[in-house]
């Protein structure tokens, strides 16, 4: 086995042929290093990069299996931190210049969980700034470039997860999305994401943006994104959001049956602009479900259009929530998340609580809706990547700071907290990945993630490599 092949491996493949001392968890750190070294800075993936601590933890996790100690699920597994996850002893900067070489002295929950089940840390991917936006650049680390065009948007603040999945930096990334920011890179980047339902997984400090932030896997297989799943999920007993529900075995219970499953299929949720090759590649995947036995339905549901107007007040009255550093930094920032920070100030408690009353309906009719539904499919964008320089592409309406225009189909479901992933389903003429969205009923990621591996089987992506 060559060390490209250790790259690429999945997580339950390595997991298991490290138990067996088929391999070492030394020698698949050294062949990721390697990786990630040979790559970077092209594809610019990581904001911090730790191959010296990945090794040592690599080397104590060899140890663990030599001596026959009991082995948790990703022992010697290489994993990725995304850099608005607080992490002990390695730099959390949020791709600002705020809050370049800010080291926290705690470990989020899911980094500890990942800890404990024996993964290694390479280190922190990169993320807009704050996490504001849609495309993968930042003030502090610039382009992070898409995998399948260099330059191009790779999408999200999880962009340096999506590109670390795709490229072969071994294969255990970790996302979160407050608007979209595992799906978008996991369509611009051809992986598949999965944002789970709010709170499934623990989120320390808890954002201040009314509930709308989640964290989960981001990786090539689906069974990957299971196994993840299962160790990053559970109650934490400090945060507050984190569900009390029992955490399925999402691994053992992958391969239940898709056939029964009633799916509602909208193209553009009734409003929504998306581009031709994107929307045929989409309707295209969705009829795999029905070729499964799937029963699938195109429909246009009633709370669709209420969405834009909800979704981009709350999008810009949360990120008031920076303008303290406007004083200071403004001239150092990110121009499109200044814009945003100015047009969400001067609200009125009155219209914040108007706005809250309208979203709480909506979310309810979203919930509602998914009553006559076992999953929604919808695109999970409405572009293939752009230039990354850019909000929003050359061939759609210019503004500001509203990247949200071509990303309509991810924020209501952070809003109502609802599990989602995107599912790579094609690439456009040009060779540009487009995924399939899969939206399930809250607590319900086992039907989202066995639908997805019942596509991945009719429809394998894990073997399309890009090359550059």
């Amino acid at each position: 086995m060559d060390d490209l092949d250790l790259c690429f491996m999945p997580a339950t493949e390595l997991a298991s042929a490290i138990k067996a001392k088929k391999v070492s968890p030394v020698e698949v750190t050294r062949a990721v290093i390697a990786r990630i070294e040979a790559l970077e800075p092209k594809l610019n993936a990581f904001a911090t990069f730790t191959p010296e601590l990945a090794l040592e933890a690599a080397v104590e996790a060899e140890k663990s299996v030599i001596s026959g100690a009991q082995l948790g699920d990703l022992h010697g597994v290489p994993v990725s931190i995304k850099d608005l996850t607080l992490t002990a002893g390695i730099p959390t900067q949020r791709g600002s210049k705020i809050l370049a070489g800010e080291t926290p002295t705690v470990d989020a929950p899911v980094v500890a969980r990942i800890k404990q089940a024996g993964g290694i840390l390479l280190g922190k991917t990169t993320t807009p700034e704050f996490g504001w936006k849609g495309v993968s650049q930042s003030p502090l680390t610039g382009i992070t470039s898409n995998p399948w065009k260099l330059g191009y948007n790779a999408g999200a603040s999880s962009a340096g997860a999506g590109v670390g999945a795709a490229a072969g930096y071994g294969p255990l990334h970790q996302g979160s999305d407050g608007a979209g920011s595992i799906r978008m890179p996991s369509h611009f980047c051809a992986v598949f994401g999965l944002k789970p339902t709010f709170g499934r997984v623990p989120n320390l400090p808890v954002p201040n943006n009314d509930q709308t932030s989640h964290v989960g896997p981001m990786t090539r297989t689906v069974a990957d994104a299971a196994l993840f799943l299962k160790v990053m999920a559970g109650q934490h007993p400090i945060e507050h959001t984190s569900l009390a529900a029992p955490v399925p075995d999402y691994p053992r219970l992958l391969n239940t049956e898709v056939g029964r499953f009633k799916i509602a299929f909208s193209s553009d949720l009734g409003h929504a602009r998306v581009d031709d090759e994107v929307s045929d590649l989409v309707a295209a995947a969705v009829n795999v479900f029905a070729d499964l036995g799937c029963t699938v339905e195109e429909i246009t549901p009633a709370f669709g259009r209420l969405g834009p107007e909800i979704g981009r007040f709350f999008w810009t009255v949360h990120e008031t929530n920076l303008a303290h550093y406007l004083a200071k930094w403004e001239a150092e920032m990110d121009p499109g998340l200044v814009a945003c920070i100015k047009e969400g100030g001067g609200h009125s408690a009155e219209e914040y609580l108007a706005m809250r009353a309208r979203k709480i309906a909506y979310v309810q009719q979203i919930h509602e809706f998914l009553q006559d539904w076992d999953l929604l499919m919808t695109p999970a964008v409405s572009v293939a990547a752009f230039p990354a320089d850019r909000l929003q592409p050359a061939h759609w309406p210019q503004h500001p700071w509203d990247w949200i225009s071509w990303a309509e189909f991810s924020y209501p479901f952070n809003m109502s907290g609802n599990p989602a992933a995107s599912v790579p389903c094609g690439f456009t003429d040009v060779g540009l990945p487009v995924g399939l969205q899969i939206v399930g009923k809250r607590t319900d990621e086992l039907s989202v993630l066995c639908a997805a591996a019942a596509f991945e089987s009719a429809r394998p992506w894990d073997g399309k490599r890009p090359t550059f």
